[in-house]
């Protein structure tokens, strides 16, 4: 990792000197994208490791193509130094070269962003990205360059070998696709599900549309219950959430959010999502803003989380001084500018490391939440 992140210093001061410059594609695969390379293990001067301008079925040829025992496992296809990676037919072009030569994974950059997409998903090319991460640290603000390097490490030598690429793929993809059929089944459920139910739980009294409702609400957890009193919040009324999620005209939504972020990044948001509202379904209330997502238990807010293409940045009402050995994801801010409520910040860039941070997420709920 120390290789890694060497490199990953040296190429952010390459990038503060090129950063103006129109770089052509060869002097950024040059200057930039063959030393990662060459750090994440691939030796780039040996054409049984990684194979440059790759013959591709059409007739043309993909830039790199690393191998393990000199078979392809991943195509990467770069673009000049200020390409914003955005053009629908680059993507479609390089998810296709490795689709129809059976290779999995495939990368498109610019010698500073990587795109990393899953080929053999059955869905339209954009939408076949797991995850992305850039040198640029004005990118990755609130990450280390640990956890930076931590990324790229992904799509290293080593864990191409052990199939690590594959087994996030396949971890954030089918959980995302086992998500969307449980939206749609508890959202609108057939009725073989309505009598499957019925029937477990044994009671004739209870009619299909009081399960059908059930359903409805334990899955998106708007519960119908009434806050109790003690917490002395009054529901508020759809139209008037609607009304106060505006700004000049706009009404913000999970969409807004989402829009263009990779796979990974969608499901980190959506588990915690989930997490922070069933710590109480009854009284937190999430509010989508223009930046980030809020939280808050009835009227105190105690999470605020802001969706980057690289991971998540989480912000907590507590005091930093207060926690105990905070780990290196974990920053004050209390001096520092930033979107959102509170003054430590959270990096979360994975689903592991969203599990050490539950207990943060947790302690700032507890702190907050009304008596």
């Amino acid at each position: 990792m120390d290789a890694i992140i060497k490199c990953i210093e040296d190429l952010r001061m390459k990038l503060e000197k090129h950063r103006k410059d129109d770089l052509k594609e060869y002097p950024t695969r040059t200057i930039f994208v063959d030393p990662l390379l060459q750090a994440l293990g691939w030796d780039v001067r040996d054409p049984d490791e990684v194979e440059l301008e790759y013959p591709t079925i059409d007739g043309k040829s993909v830039d790199y193509a690393p191998k393990i025992n000199r078979k392809p496992v991943l195509f990467i296809e770069a673009k000049p130094l200020n390409d914003p990676l955005t053009d629908v037919k680059s993507i479609t072009q390089v998810v296709g070269y490795a689709a129809n030569a059976g290779i999995e994974w495939c990368i498109l950059t610019n010698g500073v962003t990587y795109k990393v997409y899953r080929s053999t998903e059955k869905a339209e090319a954009p939408d076949k990205l797991l995850f992305e991460i850039s040198l640029d640290p004005r990118e990755t603000e609130g990450m280390t360059i640990q956890q930076v390097a931590e990324q790229f490490a992904r799509f290293s030598r080593d864990a191409m070998a052990k199939g690590l690429l594959d087994e996030i793929g396949e971890q954030i993809f089918t959980t995302g696709k086992i998500r969307k059929a449980l939206d749609k089944l508890f959202m609108d459920p057939p009725n073989t599900l309505i009598k499957l139910i019925r029937s477990v739980i044994g009671d004739d009294t209870i009619k299909p549309v009081q399960v059908k409702k059930a359903l409805k609400r334990l899955w998106t957890q708007t519960s119908e219950i009434e806050v109790p009193s003690t917490f002395g919040v009054e529901p508020v009324p759809p139209e008037r959430a609607i009304k106060r999620g505006k700004k000049r005209g706009e009404e913000y939504s999970e969409e807004h959010h989402l829009k263009g972020k990779p796979q990974e990044v969608i499901e980190l948001f959506r588990t915690i999502d989930k997490f922070c509202r069933e710590l109480d379904p009854t009284a937190v209330r999430r509010k989508y803003l223009a930046k980030y997502v809020r939280y808050a238990h009835g009227k105190n807010i105690f999470c605020c989380v802001h969706l980057q293409k690289s991971g998540l940045r989480i912000w907590l009402k507590l005091n930093y001084s207060n926690l105990e050995s905070p780990p290196e994801y974990v920053r004050d801010v209390s001096n520092i500018g930033h979107w959102g409520v509170g003054d430590v910040e959270l990096a979360i860039d994975s689903i592991q490391r969203f599990q050490s941070a539950k207990g943060l997420i947790q302690k700032s709920f507890e702190e907050n939440r009304l008596k």
